[in-house]
């Protein structure tokens, strides 16, 4: 039995090809999936499009179970994030810089990955739902654009998980524990258990449940001004701070700080350098999944089914899953407000199937309701916004000597609710012809609501002893409108809604025997509706006002109605998906068309054409001017809305089985085009953590993926993925250039080259009793961070606050960075830059003995304790390196009865 998180399924699903051998006396042979990646069931050789699957069985030969280890095993997949429940998905270098986690609830772009579970799409912007994988049938993972059969979030790809149904024919049962020790970390321990029970003929019950402590490694140390801790620098917070809070002699400030000589206290220091003595933790990032599934089908009669399902589960996180690389060693950082995450969702699916003369007809449906609680230390927001200085320094004070900045902590609660309503019904013909169809409607219902907190103003200074702040506007909101606790400085209280209708279908016509074309097609709808308000702004009228183009309610809302008329007749700004009610709506018909030729028996080649697409993103403050009028910002306004980006690719394909079956080959060639492909970025007008959408410009991606398993042995199976990448930005918008990476310029995240190979020995012990021996080896290539080139800026502003460098390599990329118009700490001129997620290689070892009933087995993970750069996260203004945990050596047991 093998269940583990879904981060863990999706590495074997790409890298290995399950093995139906050792079973019995038989020789060793390729087993066959069956996959519905084309809603239909068919086996994985004959699909004519890029899909890896693995069942359960191979699931746990794999002998993963950790929630970093899943990247090291998908050569064509990113996992970008910041810890469980905070990572985004991306597919063949198709990636760009997403919100942080300050507000993925309120602006962030949609996936380009779709992810399900089972029958019904879970994706969700900012913060994919982080399903844990428990008692899974198989895992399917599609690349490449998926839109004509599975919408919106597929443009890069689709993720599928799917799981064990009620099995009407017998009783079955069983457990697996997992207990680790982390190097320099605390133990781990999971259990997970299962039971499936026929009640009648036509009922039957299954029921999942599972419990997983993965215990921290993390430390959140002392903070030690000049020994790479927080110091604190006036020079930063008034560079980059709005003209009105200008401090009078930030150099002279920052010559009288703790490392100060003759300075020995916060008291007698200008620039307070924050204490986090009562937090400091070893081990502080822990993680914990909980919860259950039920499953109850019943058979109607011989033509008709129904399934029902409930999923319920809890993750809990506290502290960060990155360590400072301002301070010795890969295992330490500095946090001085608690760190924690609840993430906790209730998904109920539903499942009628039946069968109307040559007809099947599916209806499947779903409820998701998610219910996340984030307390998160907010610190940074003092090195990169825009009122830094008016939040925590007297910069009014007329006596220059006596101004001070005083104590930076600050942290950001988060409450947010999203629920997803989905409905498909859809028919696949079952004549025996020479074609095929299917076809189906489709209804999606997502809504977010979302309230933040932050508590950024030090309330030492008299004007923010007591704030009481309350929200501008009242509709579409979620609070009571305030007001809102004493410390707290800024609200955002935002409802997104986004609801689709689709209508899709797929015609397949056989040629000749071996030869087949099929067509595809999608038409949608999208009304994207965007409400609430913040303590500054009253978003629905704000938008509602361009929708309208109604000069008074434009003035009510602070614009100037006729500088932004000639905004919107210049093409400066883009109104006309708005209606009057402030709606968003877009739609299209997107397209697929495949032609693939069976050669043989064993081999089949294909050729593809997809089309794949994001929908717009409404922003918050769109149609702001930029508050500095100065260098690329001067008469920049923030996008209304980012546009749809499409993705067209192209591929070639090939699966096949040779050498009688004992070699197993599938790869795939592709080219993608990317249109107004969308970004993440700073708000200009605001501060810099109120990020806005936008469209960079083009991109292309060509790249080559394959698979292969050898059979080398009746006791020896062979597995090897590997994934080459071209990215390039071909086309950088102009209100981007300078900022974003330039024309020529790589897609971030993505290595121009990843593999692993995979062995499994197998060999006879007394009795019934088989042991075996499985080792792995990952390579993840160098990997840019971000869309924007201000690495140089970040790694100056590092050391003026922390006393030193990260260390972290940057890669040059334009003699100029044209995103700040302040000079470096030398007085020169900032160049453009990337940071490098430097390559790393991964090796896991396994040893296990099973009798097909229990299996134990003995594993390290992490055997060479790498420490790899996962992602380097800037979301604070300053590097943090998300990491992947250090050696792990385990014991798992597993019984299965039946």
């Amino acid at each position: 039995m093998r269940k583990t998180q879904l981060s863990c399924a999706i590495i074997a699903a790409l890298a290995s090809t399950s093995l139906a051998a050792q079973e019995s006396d038989a020789p060793a042979k390729l087993e066959t999936i069956e996959v519905t990646a084309t809603k239909r069931s068919e086996s994985i050789q004959d699909v004519p499009v890029a899909v890896t699957a693995l069942n359960g069985k191979a699931l746990e030969n794999l002998g993963i179970d950790n929630f970093q280890d899943y990247v090291e095993f998908l050569p064509n997949v990113v996992f970008q994030g910041t810890g469980p429940g905070q990572n985004e998905i991306y597919i063949r270098g198709a990636a760009t810089t997403q919100s942080n986690i300050m507000l993925s609830s309120v602006q962030a772009l949609q996936p380009s990955v779709a992810f399900y579970l089972d029958e019904m799409p879970v994706s969700m912007a900012g913060r994919n739902l982080d399903v844990y994988a428990t008692d899974v049938q198989r895992v399917e993972v599609l690349p490449g654009p998926q839109g004509t059969l599975f919408g919106a979030s597929s443009q890069a790809g689709t993720i599928r998980l799917i799981t064990n149904k009620p099995d009407h024919t017998s009783f079955a049962a069983g457990f697996d524990t997992n207990i680790s020790f982390t190097k320099d970390g605390e133990m781990s321990n999971a259990v997970e258990a299962y039971f499936n029970m026929p009640l009648t003929d036509d009922l039957a019950v299954r029921v999942a449940a599972y419990n997983d402590k993965q215990g921290g490694w993390i430390d959140n140390v002392r903070n030690v001004p000049g020994e790479g801790g927080y110091i604190g620098s006036a020079v930063v917070i008034d560079r980059i701070s709005a003209n009105f809070g200008k401090l009078a002699e930030p150099e002279e400030m920052d010559r009288n700080r703790l490392i100060s000589p003759g300075i020995n206290s916060n008291s007698e220091a200008r620039v307070v350098s924050p204490q986090n003595d009562a937090l400091v933790e070893e081990d502080f990032n822990d993680a914990t999944y909980s919860g259950a599934r039920f499953g109850l089908s019943y058979h109607f009669n011989d033509n008709w089914d129904v399934l029902v399902q409930h999923t319920q589960q809890t993750l809990d996180t506290e502290g960060v899953f990155a360590y400072d690389p301002t301070l010795e060693g890969e295992s330490s950082a500095i946090r001085f407000q608690p760190e924690e995450n609840k993430d906790e969702f209730g998904l109920t699916t539903w499942t009628l199937e039946g069968r109307l003369e040559k007809l099947d007809v599916v209806y499947t449906g779903g409820y998701l309701d998610r219910e996340i609680d984030t307390l998160a230390d907010y610190t940074g927001y003092t090195n990169g916004g825009l009122f830094s200085s008016y939040y925590v320094c007297d910069y009014s004070n007329p006596v220059a000597e006596d101004q001070r900045c005083l104590d930076p902590t600050k942290y950001y609660r988060e409450d947010t609710t999203s629920t997803r309503t989905t409905h498909e019904l859809r028919f696949n013909t079952t004549m025996d012809t020479p074609w095929r169809v299917t076809a189906g409607l489709f209804y999606d219902d997502q809504e977010v609501a979302t309230v933040g907190q932050f508590n950024i103003a030090n309330t030492e200074l008299e004007i923010f002893n007591n704030l009481q702040r309350t929200l501008k506007g009242n509709e579409g909101i979620n609070s009571d409108g305030g007001p809102f606790p004493a410390e707290v400085s800024f609200v955002n209280d935002i409802t997104h809604t986004i609801e689709q209708i689709a209508v899709f279908g797929q015609f397949e016509y056989d040629i000749t025997d071996t030869l087949t074309a099929s067509i595809g097609a999608r038409w949608y709808q999208i009304d994207d509706k965007y409400v609430g308000s913040t303590t500054t702004v009253d978003v629905t009228r704000r938008i509602r006002a361009f929708g309208t183009q109604d000069p008074d309610e434009l003035a009510a809302v602070g614009l100037d109605p006729q500088l932004v008329e000639a905004a919107i007749a210049s093409g400066q700004l883009e109104v006309d998906l708005l209606d009057d009610n402030g709606v968003l709506t877009v739609d299209d018909t997107i397209y697929k068309f495949s032609l693939d030729w069976k050669v043989n028996e064993d081999v089949l080649l294909f050729a593809n054409y997809s089309e794949g697409f994001r929908p717009p993103v409404t922003n918050r403050v769109g149609g702001g001017l930029a508050d500095n009028q100065s260098g690329k910002f001067e008469n920049f306004r923030i996008p209304v809305y980012s546009t749809t980006d499409t993705l067209d690719n192209y591929e070639l394909g090939l699966k096949g089985d040779f050498f009688d079956g004992l070699v197993r080959v599938n790869a795939t060639a592709y080219y993608s085009e990317i249109k107004e492909l969308q970004t993440s970025r700073f708000d200009p007008t605001n501060i810099s953590f109120l990020v806005f959408t936008d469209n960079v410009g083009d991109a292309e991606i060509k790249g080559l993926d394959a698979d292969m398993t050898w059979l080398a042995s009746d006791d020896l199976v062979i597995n090897a993925a590997f994934s080459l990448l071209d990215t390039e930005l071909t086309r950088v918008n102009s209100e981007l250039e300078g900022i974003a990476a330039g024309v020529g310029s790589e897609l971030p995240y993505s290595a121009e080259f990843s593999g692993n190979i995979n062995a499994r020995y197998f060999f006879e012990l007394e009795g019934d009793k088989r042991g075996y021996i499985n080792g792995s080896v990952s390579y993840t290539g160098d990997r840019l961070a971000g869309m924007v080139m201000d690495a140089y800026v970040m790694e100056d502003a590092t050391s003026l606050i922390y006393g030193t460098g990260s260390g972290l390599k940057i890669q040059q990329e334009a003699d100029v960075f044209e995103g700040v118009t302040y000079a470096d700490a030398n007085g020169e001129t900032f160049r453009g830059g990337r940071y490098v997620q430097e390559s790393y290689v991964l090796t896991n070892l396994a040893v296990g003995v099973t009798n097909d009933v229990w299996k134990a087995e003995l594993y390290i993970d992490n055997v060479f304790d790498e420490r790899a750069i996962l992602n380097i996260d800037t979301q604070q203004f300053t590097p943090k390196v998300v990491t992947n945990r250090p050696r792990t050596i385990g014991l798992r047991f597993s019984y299965d009865y039946y």
